[in-house]
């Protein structure tokens, strides 16, 4: 009941609202089973969610969420890393320039983002409620195959309603190193080398040239930092800070933020060398 008071959510006390308590549960259903996600109150979500809007005139309004970016992640040697940029895009409109896209959900665990930024934050924290379930009943760490499964079966029940998700995840274990990609359909890829996002095409020009399993770790570390600045270079809808992190046996470490800015000049000066 502490969300229903967060909200504002008082339920009817007079049976002259009924209909006021069966709208309620229609369209809030959340706060009696709120381990379900609430629809919208009309069909067909996917296609119906930008006609809502209206103008004055009676025109449609086009919602244009939160979108835009590059991600990326590699197994090798010393396990996995990943690297993404900060910025979301709404249509032409950058919405922000610091967004965190790797989202933390246990030390052996890490999340990115692409694709819609609620959808990927909303789902990736339920991911990190259930692995603590997990954990709690089984006395052990989840493996990244099934925290990668779990994230898959939630997005397939919702497939169609207009979810969008490219995630990865990444994370280490009794395996070793795991990385897979789930998206908001359901799929789920088990991989070497990934890079999602609209910046991703340049982002695998830069990945292709330059990797191998036998990396160092400060040689992934740069080629993880380059792959994500020439994305921002060449993408629009991508930018910002460039994010590292690396996946150990003992748990992820923050490598490096740094501005992109910063690293288009660093990387001109080594060029005029």
């Amino acid at each position: 009941m502490a969300l229903s008071s967060v909200c504002g959510y008082k339920p009817p006390t007079s049976s002259l609202a009924s209909n006021f308590s069966d709208f309620n549960e229609e369209t809030c259903g959340n706060f009696s089973a709120n381990s379900t996600l609430a629809l919208p109150p009309f069909a067909h979500p996917a296609t119906n969610l930008g006609r809502v809007l209206t103008d004055d005139q009676g025109k449609d309004i086009a919602m244009n969420f939160d979108h835009g970016t590059t991600t990326l992640g590699f197994k090798f040697k010393g396990g996995v890393l990943l690297a993404v940029d900060s910025r979301a895009t709404g249509g032409m409109y950058i919405g922000s320039g610091s967004v965190r896209k790797i989202i933390e959900i246990n030390q052996f665990l890490l999340g990115t983002m692409a694709g819609g930024a609620a959808d990927c934050t909303y789902w990736e924290r339920v991911l990190s409620k259930q692995c603590r379930l997990y954990e709690l009943r089984n006395r052990e760490r989840i493996s990244v195959a099934a925290a990668s499964k779990l994230l898959s079966n939630m997005a397939y029940n919702y497939k169609g309603m207009g979810l969008s998700m490219g995630v990865m995840v990444a994370g280490y274990d009794k395996r070793g190193p795991g990385l897979y990609y789930v998206d908001s359909d359901g799929e789920r890829t088990s991989g070497d080398v990934f890079s999602v996002g609209s910046g991703s095409i340049f982002a695998y020009g830069v990945l292709d040239a330059g990797y191998r399993y036998d990396l160092t770790d400060e040689e992934a570390y740069d080629l993880g930092r380059r792959s994500i600045y020439h994305a921002t270079h060449r993408d629009a809808a991508s930018g910002g800070i460039v994010r590292v992190y690396h996946m150990k046996p003992t748990g992820f470490e923050i490598i490096s933020e740094q501005d992109c800015k910063e690293l288009h000049y660093m990387y001109a000066d080594e060029k005029k060398k």
